[in-house]
């Protein structure tokens, strides 16, 4: 047994790039700190997220402090800036996203249970604060990832880097692999 290297794992995620068909965006409300946000940008890069909203003071991944994290990754990736909650949940159904909160409310939804086989962007709020009452409001569903731990709540990076995977998971799941 060994790593993989070269040659084989492009061909490993060439195979489960081949598999991925829906469209997968996010959307930052307010995701202030420029880590997080080079964070974020990481992950989408690596699970092929196509559209990435950014919405009121939300940093930039164009900053030196979010590039340390994103490593450039920010190119695989269509950046949008937008003043207001509206114009980032219109541009995202405007693209054909049906917009999926992530938030703890009394209406929201193990994240697992949704019916995700659809082109979603995923909305996060900012880190201390969550979710504006005016973005849960524009939001098609509402989800929370279940915790089972003694911390009840996730960084704002982590918890869009689980939202994204789970939503490639469940389109892999609907066929086997080659």
């Amino acid at each position: 047994m060994q790593q993989l290297g070269g040659t084989a794992l492009k061909r490993l995620n060439r195979t489960w790039r081949r598999r991925a068909t829906m469209q997968v965006g996010l959307l930052l409300q307010d995701v202030e700190s420029p880590f997080n946000v080079g964070a974020i940008v990481r992950s989408a890069a690596v699970l092929g997220v196509d559209h990435l909203y950014l919405v009121g003071r939300s940093a930039s991944p164009d900053t030196p402090k979010a590039q340390k994290l994103a490593m450039g990754t920010d190119r695989y990736l269509q950046v949008r800036g937008c003043a207001t909650v509206r114009e980032g949940v219109d541009a995202a159904h405007a693209d054909g996203y049906h917009v999926v909160g992530l938030e703890l409310t009394d209406t929201s939804a193990p994240l697992h249970e949704l019916d995700l086989r659809r082109d979603v962007c995923v909305a996060v709020g900012n880190e201390a604060r969550g979710m504006s009452a005016e973005m849960i409001a524009a939001c098609d569903a509402l989800a929370y990832i279940p915790q089972i731990g003694k911390v009840g709540s996730l960084n704002v990076a982590h918890a869009v880097a689980i939202a994204a995977y789970e939503l490639r998971r469940q389109e892999w799941a609907l066929e086997p692999p080659d």
